[in-house]
């Protein structure tokens, strides 16, 4: 009897400690986190959306804005009218009615969303009909004020794999972390409906609202360049084309088009292979526009002289390979300017071989050709230069003159801008002031990359640049009394293994004025039909945005 009151003892001692423990374990050690359980059952969490950055031109106006839009949604059990309700959805925001029919039929769901980013008109209509059951919730939608305008630089706002808003491509998915802030929240104490109660426990995370950005871009040299762009393409049959505008000094882009393009506020409505900027997301075979980077490699090592003779007289074999002239016309002797003015393909195939096969890859680094420029534009690539031990006597001959190596438009200016601005290569950018939400202001600066060739080099390329605008094919559409350095390029397009003779790549990079250039440019027209010449397509594009950039910055003829 003894030993059973005492197992009885013991039995109620350890139900005694068990409870006491798990009342511990629970009110003590697990109570913060019990507490935060029960307030998340009893409160309803509600996001409070960022404000997005607005991106403005070099003046200030604004190029992408937003505007007040809504999120229309539905609580199917508050409707009364359920066809009456879909059918207006559908009219009214341009909706399929069997699909919100399908969403009203899921009984599972208290709350549906029906359409996003409608705008203020449409929800003032849906208001009018006084349907139970719709709501609305305040969204930002994008806004483009000048609608297509500069649409390949600015990008575009769409839903990422959650449904919240991402900037894609452009300045808006380069951005899109400093553009689009910091989302807040606010717990708000709920009644037994799930309520909000106007007195109960708030707690609030202010939202951070978005970086503005303030580019480059000129809006004037932007509106100049996009419709002397479309009228080119129009007067050449050209596929397409691009136009690129820097300041060589700095790499501040001031003016950047290409075309096709797209509206990036109906950006759903385009096949999605018109998004990426050709600039700087489209390699393309340079042709003669290279040359000016191969002449200055060799003149910055002593390797020529301008006056410097070459003996021209057909074409050259190289690895059972012949090289000829673009007319296959030969000129007995020629000089190092006039290789450039007449655009020789076997002059520059002797010009590269003083270079050396060695130094002539080492330019080419140089220069920027093998890798990105750095530009804070998404999407941008480069294409791959292949291993030095994969490279034949034919590859090396075929570079110094364009042909066998690829670039991006933007590798290809930025490498130009190197001799306009005494051989300094520099980083092409496009934001030149980030705008904090406090209104403090962070200023870009230019980045300085390598002393690409010497100021002299620089200077004497410059100057046989402008002898072969002068001199060269595409002198007839020049403007008078203006030192213009240049280069036109026709690069056949390779397809399957062999180039098509009858497909081109028409463009003329330079710079103006010379001394002391303001701007360089490059201008591209994709298969142009009337004529496969950049000097009778491209040159003539170049010089008709030239005229207009003269007299917008106030340049005289110096002539």
């Amino acid at each position: 009897m003894e030993l059973r009151l005492k197992f009885l003892f013991i039995f109620f001692v350890l139900v005694f400690i068990i409870i006491t423990g798990r009342l511990f374990y629970w009110q003590i050690i697990l109570s913060d986190r019990l507490e935060g359980e029960a307030d998340t059952q009893r409160t309803k969490l509600f996001q409070i959306p960022a404000k997005r950055g607005t991106i403005m031109a070099q003046d200030g106006s604004l190029l992408v804005a937003n505007q007040r839009a809504y999120l229309v949604y539905a609580e199917p059990r508050k409707i009364k009218n359920m066809t009456n309700t879909q059918d207006l959805l559908a009219d009214i925001l341009d909706l399929d009615a069997a699909s919100i029919s399908g969403k009203f039929r899921n009984e599972s769901l208290a709350w549906i969303p029906i359409a996003h980013k409608v705008e203020e008109e449409k929800k003032q209509m849906l208001q009018t009909k006084n349907l139970p059951g719709i709501g609305f919730e305040e969204e930002g939608l994008r806004y483009y004020p000048e609608s297509s305008m500069a649409a390949h630089i600015l990008g575009f706002v769409g839903k990422d794999a959650k449904g919240d808003d991402k900037g894609y491509f452009g300045i808006e998915g380069f951005y899109d972390r400093q553009l689009k802030g910091r989302t807040g929240s606010m717990r708000q104490e709920t009644d037994a409906r799930g309520l909000p109660i106007l007195i109960g426990k708030q707690t609030r995370i202010e939202p951070e609202n978005g970086r503005d950005l303030i580019l480059h871009i000129d809006k004037s040299v932007q509106f100049i360049i996009e419709k002397k762009l479309e009228e080119a393409i129009n007067k050449y049959g050209a596929k397409g084309g691009w136009v690129v505008v820097m300041e060589p000094k700095t790499g501040s882009i001031l003016g950047m088009a290409s075309s096709p393009a797209y509206e990036p506020k109906k950006y759903g409505t385009y096949d999605n292979s018109l998004y990426k900027n050709p600039i700087v997301a489209e390699s393309y075979e340079p042709g003669s526009t290279f040359k000016v980077l191969v002449m200055g490699a060799a003149l910055k090592e002593k390797k020529v002289k301008p006056s410097q003779e070459f003996i021209e007289e057909g074409p050259i074999e190289i690895g059972g390979y012949q090289i000829r002239t673009w007319n296959n016309q030969y000129s007995g002797k020629i000089t190092a300017t006039g290789i450039l003015e007449k655009s020789s393909n076997v002059g520059m195939v002797m010009i590269g071989k003083l270079l050396g096969k060695d130094k002539l890859i080492q330019y080419i680094k140089k220069f920027g050709i093998d890798r990105t420029t750095g530009i804070d534009l998404e999407e941008e690539v480069s294409a791959d230069l292949r291993p030095e031990n994969s490279w034949y006597d034919i590859d090396y001959a075929t570079a110094s003159f364009g042909q066998g190596i690829a670039v991006t438009a933007i590798q290809m200016i930025r490498a130009v801008s190197a001799i306009a601005n005494d051989g300094i290569l520099v980083e092409p950018h496009m934001v030149k002031t980030i705008v904090n939400p406090d209104g403090r202001k962070i200023d870009i600066r230019p980045k300085i990359i390598d002393q690409v060739i010497s100021k002299e080099a620089a200077h004497v390329l410059s100057e046989m640049m402008v002898q072969a605008v002068d001199h060269g094919e595409a002198r007839y559409s020049k403007p008078k009394g203006y030192k213009i350095a240049g280069k036109t390029g026709t690069a056949q397009i390779p397809i399957a293994g062999h180039y098509d003779a009858t497909k081109t790549i028409a463009s003329f990079v330079g710079f103006a004025p010379v001394p002391n250039p303001q701007f360089v440019m490059l201008t591209t027209l994709k298969e142009p039909t009337s004529s496969p010449w950049g000097s009778e397509t491209a040159a003539p594009l170049f010089f008709s945005i030239a005229r207009e950039l003269f007299s917008y910055y106030g340049i005289r003829p110096s002539q």
